[in-house]
């Protein structure tokens, strides 16, 4: 099986930085971003990305705001939002515009793990029913 191509988003650098360091050190390729335009622009370079780690507080476009662009333009991304934990509501909102999870941070580095691999098996196994369909449909159209 591939690697998994993990983005993590948060305007806070170091934490970004530190975390990217400790997620590759766990066999995850990592891409990074500061805010959510420059999330979204790397998912426009990088459409294999499989999960997207986001944080919620961000100056400008927050992160769901960036959720929702995510889901619109990349909707096959898996995106796990981190949140303090005076904005688990908005966490919760998250999960209503179709987040995979949400993590209260700072975060069980094991527990991340867990969360992104189980959102990576959810996409894979999405993807999958979009082949089993597209075949199907191709051999409904030959047996016509």
């Amino acid at each position: 099986m591939n690697k998994t191509l993990v983005l993590l988003v948060d305007d806070e650098v170091p934490f970004v930085e530190t975390m990217s360091k400790r997620l590759t050190k766990r066999e995850l390729d990592v891409l990074t971003a500061f805010s959510g335009p420059e999330a979204l622009k790397q998912l426009d370079e990088h459409p294999d990305v499989d999960v997207a780690v986001l944080g919620v507080k961000m100056p400008g476009m927050d992160g769901i705001e960036t959720l929702r662009e995510i889901k619109r333009l990349h909707p096959s991304v898996e995106v796990v939002m981190l949140t303090g934990y005076g904005t688990i509501e908005s966490a919760i909102d998250g999960m209503k515009q179709g987040a995979f999870d949400f993590m209260v941070k700072p975060c069980d580095m094991d527990l991340l793990m867990n969360k992104i691999k189980e959102a990576k098996n959810k996409k894979t196994q999405h993807e999958q029913k979009i082949i089993e369909a597209k075949n199907l449909e191709i051999i409904l159209r030959k047996g016509n």
